[in-house]
């Protein structure tokens, strides 16, 4: 099913839970839900370095990110990406910012000042994973 760009970013705009697959050398799936940021090219997430999704995109560093809900029923939206992901943890700064505006999206104006996510997000070991996806499969 066709689905229109802007519909899309809207849907990816909302605030929701995306679920990061990685597979590691041996071809062991993991799952993990995770906070995100889409900014109509690329979804960013942030993490610390020492995570088993950071670990095992350094062995392999293809994914896949799903984000959907269900409305009612049958009525299921989401959007699929898969691609190489690229880890970014310099300069500094621009890991703090985006990591703030992903906080943000989640816990608000406020509730990003408090003392967690600050130290999470000051944290040498912050850090981002960038997807620009490769494919993109929209549904309803």
């Amino acid at each position: 099913m066709k689905v229109e760009p802007a519909k899309m970013d809207a849907f990816l705009n909302e605030t929701r839970l995306a679920r990061l697959a990685t597979a590691d050398a041996d071809g062991q799936p993991h799952v993990v839900p995770v906070w995100y940021l889409w900014d109509g090219e690329s979804l960013w997430i942030s993490t610390f370095q020492s995570t088993h999704k950071v670990r095992v995109l350094r062995q392999n560093p293809r994914c896949a990110v799903v984000v959907d809900d269900e409305r009612e029923g049958l009525e299921l939206r989401g959007v699929m990406m898969q691609g190489a992901a690229e880890l970014v943890h310099a300069p500094r700064e621009f890991v703090v910012d985006m990591s703030t505006r992903i906080y943000t999206r989640y816990l608000g104006e406020q509730g990003v000042l408090a003392a967690e996510p600050q130290s999470w997000i000051h944290d040498d070991e912050n850090a981002l994973i960038r997807l620009k996806p490769e494919r993109v499969v929209p549904w309803k």
